[in-house]
């Protein structure tokens, strides 16, 4: 019989149907003693319980603040464990949680600020080289009321972190599982992050299946090295490990090799998440093999693609024989398709796994039409994962969310006899550079900007290191002298590191059709000869 490209994952078990900050006080009926939260860089252990009373506070001083239920508060600040307590207060309280990339520069913090509306931003001074508090001091944002600073002295007119924890009240507001909990910042092709808006429900449902789907269980101990402000960490760990009663194990503020392997050893992890370059760093760790990493099992690797050869040194040199690949989007909370533990190797390291229960995949044609089995199309994702919207934007949510209900990925696949989906292209050009999402068109922007630039067409390059490398063509105007620098400096301080062009051509004129299109692929094509 022909098989058309479309599977629907089981509806067995019932999704979860409560709020997020119930769902951490169920946690700590259940599991009181074990270890919910360890930060390495502090030394905070907080059992299921102590970050129930924790979030019970500053839920309710973050209340007497005079925030009300569906205000904005938003985060720029590194991991840590006070990180993911504002997270699950601001769940309990009824506020919306806005996390912000730790890299992001002033003119990306300007548009967030102002798109999400944010009436309290807690942040740090700084983080690596960025001053934080600098960049906020500059910034007009008259929907922000409450600066709060965490982890150090407050600045004039800021308040103290820990000084807004109160006496809880005697009742909480009562929160819908289906109201919105978090806004995530995406970069699409179309300019300047969009705001993706997460339910309760949408996200802890996910959290929960994504570990159970690793195979995470009561007592395990999970090492996240991902950042918190991504899906990846404040759903598919955090929430994984308070559905499935986990410990968080928060090896550093940002990514460090060193750390997070000591962090396994000291910790006993039997679990570790991380994109393919995080994994290559540790493996290329000069003092790899004096660290004991027997305890590892298993884990997730996701947010770009992985080369097959890097699957299989994990699942060798870091004991991870239990590791699953992932796949998703923000959009959909994010996973949508997840192999398992006991899936054959070949299938956990050529696929991105099948799909996840209460969750409809389809790879389809030009038309939306589901293509037969094997054969290449977009992947869309339908169900209870995928977002109510983008954040004050109807018209891009309309364009990402068909009529059906399913959400167009802009990614290029093919789904076999068994239902197992292989990744093989973007049909968008967004560049993914070590598990980060880059507009072309953002940059492009910036870009055009410099008095000296006529014309700009950004692509993403094959790297070695990060996947996909940021590369900028530039036609420049009649009798400027631009060199590489100029370009870099005109980015840098102002569009997030990772943003910022690797590679820069001059040319005389960008590759068109003949109705005036860049056609990127050329590009590409040329750099790939080229290099």
């Amino acid at each position: 019989m022909t098989m058309l490209s479309i599977a629907s994952g089981t509806t067995t078990s019932p999704l979860i149907e409560v709020a997020i900050g119930r769902a951490l006080s169920q946690a700590a009926e259940t599991w009181p003693d074990t270890e919910a939260i360890v930060d390495c860089t502090t030394g905070v252990r907080w059992t299921f319980a102590d970050l129930d009373a924790r979030v019970d506070r500053l839920a309710a001083g973050l209340l007497a603040l005079g925030l009300e239920p569906g205000d904005r508060v938003a985060i720029w600040a590194p991991n840590s464990a006070e990180w993911t307590a504002l997270q699950f207060a601001t769940a309990r309280a009824g506020l919306i949680f806005v996390t912000f990339n730790t890299a992001y520069r002033r003119r990306e913090l300007a548009h967030v600020l102002a798109l999400s509306g944010a009436r309290a931003i807690v942040s740090v001074t700084g983080f690596r080289e960025i001053d934080y508090a600098a960049e906020l001091a500059e910034l007009d944002a008259p929907d922000l009321v409450w600066r709060i600073m965490l982890g150090a002295p407050p600045p004039p007119g800021w308040l103290a972190f820990d000084s807004i924890a109160a006496d809880p009240p005697s009742a909480w507001p009562d929160v819908d599982p289906r109201a919105p909990v978090n806004i995530q910042f995406t970069s699409g092709t179309t300019g300047q992050p969009k705001g993706v808006t997460l339910s309760h429900f949408n996200i802890l449902n996910n959290g929960a299946a994504v570990g159970e789907r690793a195979g995470i269980a009561a007592g395990d101990r999970l090492c996240i090295p991902v950042p918190l402000f991504h899906c990846f960490g404040m759903v598919m760990a955090n929430l994984a490990c308070l559905a499935h009663g986990a410990t968080m194990i928060y090896p550093a503020p940002g990514f460090d090799p060193e750390a997070t392997l000591a962090a396994i050893v000291s910790e006993r992890a039997t679990h570790c998440y991380g994109v393919p370059t995080m994994f290559i760093a540790m493996l290329a760790a000069p003092d790899f093999a004096a660290h004991d990493l027997s305890s590892l099992r298993g884990g997730i690797m996701a947010g770009s693609t992985c080369p097959v050869e890097v699957m299989r040194r994990v699942i060798d040199r870091l004991h991870m024989h239990q590791v699953t690949i992932a796949y998703g989007m923000t959009e959909t909370s994010p996973v949508s398709t997840q192999t398992l533990p006991d899936d054959p190797l070949d299938k956990r390291v050529e696929t991105v796994g099948r799909v996840m229960p209460h969750v409809t995949v389809k790879i389809v044609d030009d038309r939306g039409e589901p293509v037969l089995r094997g054969v290449q199309g977009e992947l869309c994702t339908r169900g209870y994962s995928v977002m109510s919207g983008y954040w004050n934007d109807a018209a891009a949510t309309a364009r990402a969310i068909d009529a059906d209900g399913f959400m167009h990925s802009g990614d290029l696949a093919t789904m076999d006899d068994d239902g197992f989906v292989r990744i093989t292209g973007r049909a968008k050009d967004m560049i993914i550079r070590g598990g980060e999402n880059i507009s072309p068109r953002e940059v492009e922007e910036h870009l055009h900007a410099h008095p000296d630039i006529v014309d700009v067409a950004v692509v993403g390059v094959p790297d070695a290191r990060f996947g996909e490398a940021v590369c900028a063509w530039i036609v420049p105007a009649p009798g400027a002298e631009i060199e590489a620098a100029d370009v870099v400096a005109h980015c840098r301080g102002q569009l997030a590191h990772y943003k910022v062009p690797a590679h820069i051509r001059f040319v005389d004129a960008l590759p068109m059709t003949p109705s005036g299109k860049v056609q990127k692929f050329l590009i590409r094509a040329a750099e790939e000869k080229a290099s």
